[in-house]
């Protein structure tokens, strides 16, 4: 998932430089979405893998 948040960054980045706003911007808001999500996923199984007894 943060892989795909990294490309979807990198498309937006590309896109800025050449110009593509309305790509750039969807791309950097879905690498923001996809980013969160992994964020929230890696805390979660953090807590929840640690509950090992």
């Amino acid at each position: 998932m943060l892989h795909y948040a990294i490309v979807f960054l990198v498309i937006a980045l590309i896109a800025a430089v050449l110009g593509f706003g309305g790509i750039a911007g969807a791309s950097a808001g879905i690498a923001k979405i996809l980013f969160l999500v992994f964020l929230v996923l890696f805390i979660v199984s953090l807590v929840f893998g640690r509950k090992k007894l």
